[in-house]
């Protein structure tokens, strides 16, 4: 449903509140200048002898959009353009959650040790209390929108902007990159969960675990993804953390895909993959079996995308997908 119907967010409810009387505005100016228009047809065309109608067709609807400007402008209507920086209404102790846009897919870091957790492609967050999101770019110019929760804020290289966020009730919504970014902005896709606050807490510290032991089954396919996925990718706790320098080797092949613009994960971090909805901001819905054609082809989802081809033999992919499948 329309997010301006259903808004989720006290910023989007504000911003809904802001729609509802531009549309109000627009209509009562109409009928003023249909209302004039009558009288004109009424009068034989001598609308021009008439002054007062004249004044009402020109200074009532500037009266009427002066108003609006007003109330956008000092009514307390959130835009989400704070300035850079730790803003001065961040409270102590506010969760901060750092999202960082790559192309094409998210970066979602929360507070912990060792940098933090990390995931990708999905924010989550408690019902009912104010998180601010720091919002950067690791390489061109994006902008994090979810329009039932909050305005359009743009993501910046090098720069931090941050965004109070405020879901009123649980649930789920759907975001999306609204700046063009390349050839796979259509599918940078986003999606923002509000839980309950014991919920969230038991949610943030199931992320917070390594990956679930696996008493050896999976051996084989976790040195595989080591000595093929770990340059780019990694799974806490299993071993295969992100190598600097085979990273370096795989970015001088695949560096006409798009500037790096600093150090950092090349691809998301899998530790949990198996608990998102989606694969590939979006691209590939997580379903049974996804894994494994996602592997086998993902140019095919996702043509442009700075992963290349694994190019794994039929027994190492069937593998491969069957261990990220553990992971939840």
């Amino acid at each position: 449903m329309d997010p301006v119907l259903t808004p989720a967010g006290v910023d989007a409810i504000a911003l809904s509140r802001f729609t509802w009387l531009l549309c109000g505005g627009a209509a009562l100016v109409f009928l003023l200048v249909m209302a004039v228009l009558g009288g004109a047809l009424r009068g034989g065309g001598k609308v021009l002898r008439w002054p007062r109608w004249l004044a009402v067709a020109v200074l009532a609807p500037a009266i009427v959009l002066a108003a609006l400007f007003a109330y956008a402008t000092w009514g307390g209507v959130p835009y989400g353009t704070a300035a850079d920086g730790r803003p001065a209404g961040m409270p102590a102790g506010a969760l901060v959650i750092r999202v960082t846009a790559h192309m094409w897919w998210w970066e979602v870091r929360y507070p912990g040790p060792d940098g933090g957790i990390v995931l990708a492609n999905e924010v989550h967050l408690p019902a009912g209390r104010t998180v601010w999101l720091a919002l950067d770019s690791a390489d061109v110019i994006h902008t994090f929108w979810v329009p039932a929760l909050s305005g359009k804020v743009d993501m910046l290289p090098g720069k931090v902007r941050h965004l109070p966020l405020t879901a009123v009730r649980p649930g789920a919504w759907r975001g999306q990159c609204a700046e063009y970014c390349g050839l796979q902005h259509a599918r940078m896709a986003l999606r923002v969960v509000a839980h309950a606050e014991p919920d969230f807490d038991r949610w943030l510290a199931r992320q917070a675990m390594p990956a679930v032991a696996d008493g050896g089954r999976h051996a084989a396919a976790r040195a595989l993804f080591a000595a093929r996925c770990a340059a780019c990718h990694t799974v806490r706790g299993a071993g295969a953390g992100t190598a600097p320098g085979a990273r370096t080797a795989l970015m001088a092949q695949f560096d006409q895909a798009g500037p790096v613009g600093r150090p950092g994960p090349v691809g998301p971090d899998l530790t949990h993959v198996a608990s998102r909805t989606a694969l590939g901001a979006g691209a590939l819905p997580n379903s049974p079996g996804a894994l494994a054609a996602w592997l086998a082809a993902p140019h095919r989802y996702k043509e442009g995308i700075r992963m290349p081809d694994p190019r794994l033999a039929a027994g190492d992919l069937q593998a491969l997908a069957a261990w990220l499948e553990t992971l939840q």
